[in-house]
């Protein structure tokens, strides 16, 4: 059980430090830290994307069946 909280606490780690060099790069930032930020936002995008179409499915056969009736 505690190497799946290491993990999470590693994941974590690298989330918060992702948004910290986000919000650092938007201030002008070093070259490593604008890199680490493109990184952190298309990851971002990614699962924004991957969330979406498994929700935009479900969500479209809804509206489908509601336009139906």
């Amino acid at each position: 059980m505690s190497v799946i909280v290491l993990i999470l606490v590693g994941v974590l780690v690298l989330v918060v430090g992702g948004c910290v060099c986000v919000l650092w790069a938007s201030r002008g930032g070093p070259r490593w830290v604008r890199g680490v930020a493109a990184v952190t936002l298309a990851a971002g995008e990614l699962v924004r994307r991957s969330g979406r179409s498994g929700r935009g499915s479900s969500s479209g056969s809804d509206s489908a069946s509601y336009s139906g009736d």
